[in-house]
């Protein structure tokens, strides 16, 4: 009989009960190693719960060692590819909660399935499907191809499984991409940014790393052209836009700059060698004072974050531009590549951008919207098109978002950490589970999630979610400030204070006091119009409470007004 004894609990009542069982002997006198071999046939679940107990089993728990004997048993393959403050611990979660789940949109079997796992993988860190295949890179740069088969069933009948089998394609990858458009059919290739090896002057045996991308044919994964860039340029990020015949490569580097190149896919194919042009991107020669920290792209325009936050636009068609920003005004045809900075109230996080709208996540966990919303994929809850960010209040603290042609997906977290897919928009062929007409505003939808959910995005025939956790990377919302719950600018309102459910109302009690301190009607009124100009409501709520203000001010008669009663 073994028991783990507190010292400071002293000795057991009712001893006279436990006469013939023996004499309990604390856990806490065997050797460390011995525990740490014992707990570490533990499922990885189970000893994370062992280690919530008490401090002594999370102390023993949380000790690398446990952790490096069950990185070992997961993968024998799994030696020194950790890394970070806890690289054992890391590995092991990252492989125990690695995976890809899908659930197609027709057919009678709606259920979520998942893919083959790689036994190579170390964990997942993006994935990408194409039209025939899913491909997926880990975190120690190895992207791997898991193919799409004909494989016999419990029945021995043969039918058409998604991702049931896998290779390597390639290792030593930086990021992948291919065509930005949703429909997976246009993916003919894939570009991977990665990092060889290249021999140094001739007639010496000395080598040195290079960056490069590589070409490879979605269906065979067959390598079909390879481009190397000099020594000195490190990348870090990679994106498409534009048509075949005039595909721009994106590249971010390192150090925050974007460089940009042309390929013709249609001749890819062809065995012959040509040079090509790095240029420096517009965004990065008229604004050489910025680091961009990311980049997301459709065939048609490109969003950048920077590092403090900020969000610029390259839209290059005029049809999209109007879906936008609601007005060809500042739309130039002779300079598409112009960077247009989004007026936003906090630092940007991360974001989604579909065909014709796109959404925004703040440091505050709010989720802004905006572009066309036929379909109601802004989720506003009307369809009314919007041309600057609009916050959909009822939604927060989002795990990640994706927006499609006319439909946008949010996975978030409820109150007891299992977690949720929410949609709006079109609902046509199954794409929002549960919802066949669609919404205007976002709603649950019926598809199980996995625990460690991490990242999605859809196709038109299939939902896609990838399972993932790693314990050195994780979104940290900050509270909003009661003094910008109403939005205003002034910190005299209790800045820095966390958010509280009397925010709000301490908020308006301050602006009632500013409109009281006014003498005249006339300051007043101009005071009621400043704050409105604070308060996060939409374009046109503002503009109609500023013209019922003009018509009040017209119908006193534009001067002092009447007296401001005594109080």
């Amino acid at each position: 009989m073994v028991k783990r004894s507190c010292p400071s609990c002293g000795p057991e009542l009712g001893g006279e009960e436990k006469k013939g069982r023996g004499n309990p002997i604390s856990v806490q006198l065997f050797p460390p190693e011995l525990v740490e071999h014992i707990i570490s046939f533990l499922p990885v679940r189970d000893l994370v719960a062992l280690g919530q107990t008490c401090r002594y089993f999370h102390k023993v728990c949380d000790a690398e060692g446990v952790w490096r004997l069950i990185c070992r048993r997961l993968s024998l393959r799994l030696r020194d590819q950790g890394s970070g403050v806890r690289p054992w611990k890391r590995a092991a979660i990252l492989n125990y909660t690695k995976g890809l789940y899908f659930q197609a949109f027709g057919g009678r079997r709606r259920c979520l399935s998942k893919s083959v796992a790689p036994l190579l993988a170390h964990g997942y860190r993006r994935f990408l499907p194409t039209k025939d295949h899913v491909f997926i890179l880990d975190y120690v740069g190895t992207l791997f191809f898991l193919k799409n088969a004909l494989v016999s069933s419990t029945l021995g009948q043969m039918q058409w499984k998604r991702a049931c089998r896998y290779v390597v394609l390639c290792c030593g990858a930086k990021d992948f991409a291919s065509d930005p458009r949703c429909d997976t059919a246009y993916r003919k290739y894939l570009y991977v940014l990665a990092t060889r090896e290249q021999q140094g002057v001739v007639g010496t045996t000395s080598s040195r790393t290079c960056d490069c991308v590589e070409v490879y044919l979605q269906s065979s994964g067959q390598r079909v052209f390879k481009m190397t860039f000099h020594h000195s340029m490190s990348f870090k990020q990679i994106v498409l836009v534009g048509q075949e015949t005039q595909r721009a490569l994106l590249l971010l580097t390192e150090e925050g700059k974007i460089y940009s190149l042309i390929v013709n896919e249609t001749q890819l194919d062809q065995p012959r060698s040509y040079t090509v042009q790095l240029a420096l991107r517009k965004v990065s020669h008229c604004l050489p004072h910025l680091r961009v920290a990311c980049m997301t792209s459709n065939q048609s325009s490109t969003l950048y974050i920077t590092e403090q936050g900020g969000v610029y636009f390259e839209v290059h068609t005029p049809g999209v531009y109007r879906d936008l920003f609601g007005t060809l005004q500042a739309f130039d045809p002779l300079d598409q590549q112009m960077p247009l900075a989004l007026s936003l109230p906090a630092k940007i996080l991360f974001c989604a951008l579909g065909y014709n709208h796109l959404g925004l996540v703040d440091e505050f966990g709010r989720i802004f919207m905006q572009g066309n919303n036929r379909y109601g994929q802004l989720g506003t809850g009307d369809k009314m098109d919007r041309g600057e960010p609009t916050q959909v209040r009822y939604l927060q603290r989002p795990i990640a978002l994706w927006c499609g042609l006319n439909h946008s997906l949010v996975l978030s977290q409820s109150s007891d950490f299992s977690k949720e897919l929410l949609g709006c928009g079109c609902g046509a062929g199954g794409r929002l589970p549960g919802w066949p007409k669609g919404s205007a505003s976002f709603v649950k939808l019926q598809v199980k999630v996995p625990l460690c959910a991490c990242a999605l995005c859809a196709t038109r025939d299939c939902l896609y979610m990838l399972s993932s956790h790693d314990i050195e990377e994780h979104t940290s919302y900050r509270d909003l400030p009661a003094s910008r719950v109403m939005g205003t600018p002034e910190p005299s309102l209790g800045a820095g204070a966390p958010q509280d459910p009397g925010g709000t109302a301490r908020a308006c009690e301050e602006y009632l006091s500013q409109i009281h301190s006014c003498h005249t009607w006339q300051d007043r009124m101009e005071k009621m119009k400043e704050i409105i100009g604070w308060m996060p409501l939409m374009a046109a709520q503002k503009d109609f409470f500023w013209e019922a203000l003009d018509m009040l001010q017209q119908d006193v008669g534009g001067g002092g007004g009447p007296p401001v009663p005594e109080s």
